[in-house]
C-alpha cells in the first residue's frame, strides 16, 4: 500500500461533543501560546465570541475542542523519568541537570489504529543525544549514561536529531533524511511526526517539507509518542495535532 503524504497545515477536528466554554476557559488560558499556529486567534475569539454569536462561537468551540484534545494527548506526569517534570502548561518537559542519565517521557494516550500527527520541538540545547519517536509501554524511560534511549531496544523507534540516525533494537537503521548534506536540527524548529497504523509506518515533516518514511513494518501494538533527552535544564514540547489529511 502506498504511503500517504500528510498535509503540512490541515488536520481534522475531533467529532466529540462540544464542551461548555466556561468549563474550559481556565485550562485554555494556561496552554503555551507557541503551541498554536496563531495564538492571536485564540485571544481574538475570547474577546469577540459574544459579539458574533453563531459563526464565531462555532470557531471558538473548535479551538476549545482542539486544545482539550491536545491536552489529553500530552506528556504523562506518571509515565516519565524521575529526572524530568512536566511544566504547568502540560505540554513541555523539563529535564533536571542530572549527570550520567538519559531521561524520557511518553504521552498519556497511545495508538493501535488510525493515523495521527503531532509536533515536537526542543527549547534548549540538544546535547549529545536528542531523540523523538514512538515507544510501547514496555520501553524504559530512564537509563544510565548518555545514550539514545528511544531505539535502544525492540520496544521503541527513534530519530536522533543530533546525528540524524534512525534507531531501533539497539541498532542504527541508516541516516535520515536520506539526502546529501541533510541540515542539522535547529533549536525551536518544529518537527511533525506522522504515525500511520494502517500502513504501519512512521514519517516526519519539517516545516512544509515531507522528509519521508523513517520506519516501516511497525507492530500491531499500542504505540505512544515519546522523546528522550540528556542535556540538563533543556525543555521539549509535544503537541498532538490530530488526524492528518492527504494532499
Amino acid at each position: 500500500m502506498s504511503v500517504r503524504r500528510a498535509s503540512s497545515a490541515r488536520f481534522q477536528a475531533s467529532g466529540s461533543a462540544t464542551p461548555r466554554c466556561s468549563r474550559f476557559k481556565r485550562k485554555l488560558s494556561v496552554f503555551p501560546e507557541k503551541c498554536w499556529s496563531s495564538s492571536s486567534d485564540v485571544l481574538w475569539l475570547r474577546a469577540e465570541k459574544r459579539v458574533q454569536p453563531r459563526r464565531l462561537r462555532l470557531r471558538y468551540h473548535i479551538v476549545i475542542i482542539t486544545a482539550v484534545r491536545a491536552f489529553q494527548h500530552a506528556f504523562s506526569t506518571n509515565d516519565c523519568s524521575r529526572n524530568v517534570y512536566i511544566k504547568k502548561n502540560g505540554f513541555t518537559l523539563h529535564r533536571n541537570p542530572i549527570a550520567q542519565s538519559t531521561d524520557g517521557a511518553r504521552t498519556k494516550i497511545g495508538f493501535s489504529e488510525g493515523r495521527h500527527a503531532w509536533e515536537v520541538w526542543w527549547e534548549g540545547p540538544l546535547g549529545t543525544v536528542a531523540v523523538i519517536g514512538i515507544a510501547t509501554k514496555r520501553a524504559p524511560m530512564q537509563c544510565q549514561g548518555y545514550v539514545a534511549l528511544l531505539g535502544s531496544d525492540d520496544q521503541s523507534w527513534g530519530w536522533n536529531l543530533v546525528d540524524n540516525n534512525l534507531l531501533h533494537n539497539g541498532e542504527v537503521n541508516g541516516s535520515f533524511p536520506q539526502c546529501n548534506n541533510a541540515p542539522k536540527y535547529q533549536i525551536g524548529e518544529r518537527i511533525r511526526v506522522i504515525l500511520d497504523m494502517e500502513d504501519k509506518t512512521l514519517a516526519f515533516e519539517r516545516g512544509y517539507e515531507f522528509l519521508g518514511v523513517a520506519f516501516r513494518g511497525l507492530p500491531k501494538a499500542c504505540l505512544y509518542p515519546a522523546v528522550s533527552a540528556v542535556y540538563g535544564n533543556t525543555e521539549v514540547t509535544l503537541v498532538y495535532l490530530g488526524k492528518p489529511l492527504d494532499g
